[in-house]
Formats: C-alpha cells, structure tokens, sequence
C-alpha cells in the first residue's frame, strides 16, 4: 500500500506526467466546442455590386445563391474583391448580361462559380422552369471530429506508458532501482506497483475525456469502458519495456515519442486509407488500430460490433505480459 502511495506522489511531482494527464482533456474541451460551431457559412458565396448597376430582379436572383453587399465606388469594390480574408465575387451588368471579377487568390470552388455565373444567367428564364431539390447540407467536421477523438483518447490511454517510462528511468538515474533490488519486495509486487498507478491515471484522463466528448447510451459507455480500460493496461506495460531498456532519460524520451506516433499513425493511415486483408491484419499487431477502430465502431455504429477489437486487445495484454515476465526472469538468471 505504502508503495503505491509513494508512486503517487511521484505523478505530481513529474510535469512530464502531469502534462500528459491533462493535454488530452484539454484537447476534448476544445473538440467539444468546434463541435458546436457552425462552419457551414465558409462555403457560402458572397457577391459584390456598385450601386444601382444591377436591376433588383437580378441582384434577387443573385441572392438565391449567396448575400450581395453593394458599393457606392468602384475603387471599394475592386478593394473589397482583392482583400485576402474574403472571397467576393464582383459582379457588374455587361449589356443584357452579367460578367464577374476575381482577384485569383480565391479557391477553386469560387472561380469556378464565377466563370459559371454569367452562364446560368443567360439561361435565367429556363432555370426558372427546372424543379430545385435543396438537400441537407452535411456536417464537413462530423467524420473527421471522431476521428480526432479516437486519436485524443488514444493519447489519454498512453498517460500510463508516459508515467511508467519516466518513473523507472528516473529511479535509475537517481540510484532508487539499487535500493528497490534490496527491498523485501517481490518481482510481482514490484510489476504491479508500476503498473497500477499508470494503468489508474491513465484510465482516469481517458475516461474524463471520453466522458467531454460522448453523449453514449448506457450500452456503448460499458463497451467504452472495456476498451479503455484493455488499451490503457497494455499503455502501462509498454511504459514498462521502455523503462527498463532506457539508458537515460532523453533515450527514453526519444522511445516514447516513437511509440506514440506509431500508436498514432499505424491506425489513422488505415482508416483513411481504408486497409483490408493482409495490411489490416498486420495493423493489428499495433494495438492501437483495434482501440482505434472500436472508438470509431461505437461512434458511427447503433449497434457498434467490438467484439473482435476487445479479443484483440486482450490478446496483447496476454502477450505483452507474459513478455515481460519472461524477459525480467532472463535477466534475473544472467545476474
């Protein structure tokens, strides 16, 4: 008991750990937000007109498309279409036509609109004619804030890596492992001394994250909670294999920033790149792709099917263990 409670008061006095417990949380706040923000203006066209140039027939056929702002000069116009921060499209009456003007930095989207518009307004009168369907437009950020949430909740459950790594090597460095050897202390009360406190706070950063970002029934929050709490085990015995092979600490800071790109990037580059077979089986040897992929089932899923991602994960608790036990006792052997 007395060792937990020493681990535990190193979390508080590592700033390295204490950054790594809160980054995550403060990231799903921010999430959270941008979640409610509606971005769906930044594609709306807008147009600009002199003043008493346009007919009101067609500046109201202009705003079927997007809001006009009209200008007493032309010089306000043309500074209005070049200023960097928008995308006005100008527009002016060219005989019985329309032509539009540019300034070239606009996006794709909006030059083509407004080579697009004189065009579709020499066929107003037939375009009247034609049914409109307005559809639903979709949330741009729906897909892609899930998928920050699954990477920010994997990083929530490496805290426990973060912590388990920085505390072995510091011991090292600070002659603490010397007295540790000598303590009446057993090799297993010792494992699950280092793996607790990491499993625990990383556990907690993961579930206040999740619980920041989620609004899931009673059902999936369980299932939540399965895979957070597998992923964050398998986060604190890593956390131990860096520890133990870390010479120093900026060694070990080195491995931990590999392991979490790797934890990071192997599942991301598969969902974007849509892996199957053979690839996506050899993602799995990273266990990250299948807490990844069973965040995102539960997300975008009324019936969210983990139970493959769950066995998977238990799989490398197993093998992740028993590797470590084996390779403690082989070094046991050789002293």
């Amino acid at each position: 008991m007395w060792g937990l409670i020493y681990q535990l008061k190193s979390v508080w006095k590592d700033k390295f750990c204490i950054m790594s417990f809160l980054l995550p949380i403060l990231v799903a706040v921010v999430l959270h937000f941008i979640g409610t923000i509606d971005l769906s203006s930044l594609g709306e066209l807008h147009f600009g007109a002199l003043e008493n140039n346009l007919s009101a027939e067609t500046i109201s056929w202009l705003e079927r498309y997007g809001p006009v702002i009209t200008y007493q000069t032309m010089e306000e116009l043309t500074a209005a279409i070049k200023e960097p921060s928008t995308d006005i499209i100008g527009v002016e009456t060219d005989g019985n036509s329309i032509k539009t003007m540019v300034a070239g930095d606009e996006l794709d989207i909006f030059q083509q609109a407004a080579d697009t518009l004189p065009l579709l307004y020499a066929d107003w009168e037939n375009t009247e004619q034609i049914n409109v369907s307005i559809l639903e437009r979709p949330d741009i950020l729906a897909g892609l804030q899930n998928v920050f949430i699954a990477l920010t909740l994997i990083v929530a459950m490496f805290m426990g890596c973060t912590f388990n790594a920085m505390n072995i090597i510091s011991e090292k460095e600070n002659g603490v492992e010397l007295i540790n050897q000598i303590l009446p202390m057993t090799h297993s009360q010792y494992v699950i001394q280092k793996i607790f406190v990491g499993f625990v706070c990383g556990c907690l950063s993961a579930v206040m994250t999740a619980c920041i970002c989620f609004r899931l029934p009673p059902t999936s929050m369980l299932l939540m909670l399965t895979l957070i709490i597998l992923s964050a085990f398998i986060a604190a015995l890593i956390g131990l294999f860096i520890g133990k092979f870390s010479e120093n600490l900026m060694v070990g800071v080195v491995y931990v920033k590999i392991v979490m790109i790797v934890f990071m990037a192997v599942p991301l580059l598969s969902y974007l790149l849509g892996a199957n077979g053979l690839i996506l089986t050899l993602c799995y040897f990273v266990p990250s792709s299948a807490t990844f992929e069973g965040v995102m089932n539960l997300t975008n899923s009324a019936e969210p099917m983990i139970a493959k991602d769950m066995l998977i994960l238990m799989a490398h608790c197993i093998v992740w263990f028993l590797l470590y036990l084996s390779i403690s006792k082989q070094q046991k052997k050789n002293e």
